[in-house]
């Protein structure tokens, strides 16, 4: 077997295959837009073919009944203000660490790539807060949670609905076991860490010295969906301030190039998750109840499994919580009614960025900015 996935928009990158594969024959490599695919070591396959057999993006399959769909707002107001929402993975994720537990999610490193870790404290977990928007490396993520498992250790995995999905698929049946609370966000689509690394070392020419902090979703305008995508802030070693780009937002949202081309082709924005807890941003509350809304941020949370109802009800203490119609929140997520549709001339702006680089690439998508 010479590949795994028969094109590109067939692959999530979510590594599932490279776990299942008993020979150590599958690594994951980045790709010319910095992506990670299976690679397969033809020196080690026997083909065997359980790595296109385990692959959960094929399937794309919900694992719960219908959700019920909550509000949910933290009762701490610093939490709130440290939050991209309304603090609903900080109540989870202080559940399950009470339980005991562990708690998995995507942090900026020191060189503010996007990769996942391991926490067993609140300090540790802190770092998880807030959206980062690129594809974060997983690395040996499951099989550390594996070992977790087998030792009878509590875990959450909050991540991409993709993500949980090759979790599920590589733990197989101990991915059913309680000691499991799978969470993921719904998901507009992966950005590239090629083009987040492009775009980091403009930031740094236009700006002088080192990128050191960012916030890829400040609140400096509220909460809102319409100030959602307008403040991504930065500093860089030689600003004495934070400054604020809407570039990067634009690449993301408005053009979409720089996610991943299985987002088009995406089987899990639906409303039957792949997992058993789902969080995200109560968009559009304020028009459905006024008196709900807050400034400071307002959680939407879906339960789809037994498991998950459990660990939203031990956030009681944490988290104002109220059980609304499935509807409000399907007339506004788009992401719960099918995948992002990708540009036509995608192919394009990355032509661009690779030979001529990213300034060019953003004229050439943007022109009626400069």
């Amino acid at each position: 077997m010479d590949q795994v996935y028969k094109e590109k928009a067939l692959c999530c990158g979510c590594g599932a295959c490279k776990d299942a594969c008993p020979y150590g024959a599958i690594g994951m490599e980045p790709d010319e837009e910095g992506f990670l695919y299976p690679v397969i070591r033809e020196d080690l396959c026997r083909d065997c073919g359980l790595c296109q057999k385990i692959c959960p993006f094929s399937q794309g399959k919900g694992v719960g009944s219908e959700p019920a769909f909550y509000l949910a707002k933290h009762k701490d107001a610093r939490v709130l203000s440290l939050s991209t929402s309304g603090g609903a993975f900080t109540a989870l994720s202080d559940a399950m660490l009470r339980r005991g537990g562990v708690v998995y999610g995507a942090v900026l490193d020191e060189n503010l790539q996007v990769c996942h870790t391991r926490a067993a404290t609140p300090e540790e977990r802190d770092p998880m807060r807030v959206s980062k928007y690129v594809q974060s490396r997983l690395g040996d993520t499951f099989s550390r949670i594996k070992a977790d498992l087998l030792e009878g250790r509590p875990v959450l995995f909050t991540g991409t609905p993709c993500q949980n999905a090759g979790l599920r698929a590589s733990l197989g049946a101990l991915g059913e076991k309680e000691e499991l609370v799978c969470c993921d966000v719904i998901c507009y689509g992966i950005p590239s860490p090629g083009a987040w690394e492009a775009y980091k070392k403009l930031l740094e020419q236009e700006r002088g010295g080192k990128l050191e902090w960012v916030s890829f979703r400040s609140k400096a305008l509220g909460w809102s969906r319409v100030g959602s995508n307008k403040i991504f802030q930065y500093q860089t070693s030689a600003m004495p301030v934070r400054g604020e780009d809407p570039r990067f937002y634009q690449m993301f949202f408005e053009n979409r190039s720089i996610i991943r081309p299985s987002c088009g082709n995406c089987p899990y924005p639906q409303p039957y998750r792949c997992t058993d807890v789902t969080i995200a941003d109560y968009w559009g509350i304020e028009k459905f109840d006024p008196r709900a809304y807050d400034s400071r941020g307002v959680s939407l949370i879906l339960v789809s499994t037994p498991k998950g109802g459990r660990l939203l009800q031990e956030c009681a203490g944490d988290l104002m919580l109220e059980q609304r119609p499935g509807e409000e929140a399907l007339s506004q997520q788009g992401r719960l009614q099918g995948p992002v549709q990708l540009p036509e001339n995608r192919q394009e702006f990355w032509r661009i960025l690779e030979e001529e680089g990213l300034e060019k690439a953003l004229f050439w998508a943007f022109p009626e900015e400069k």
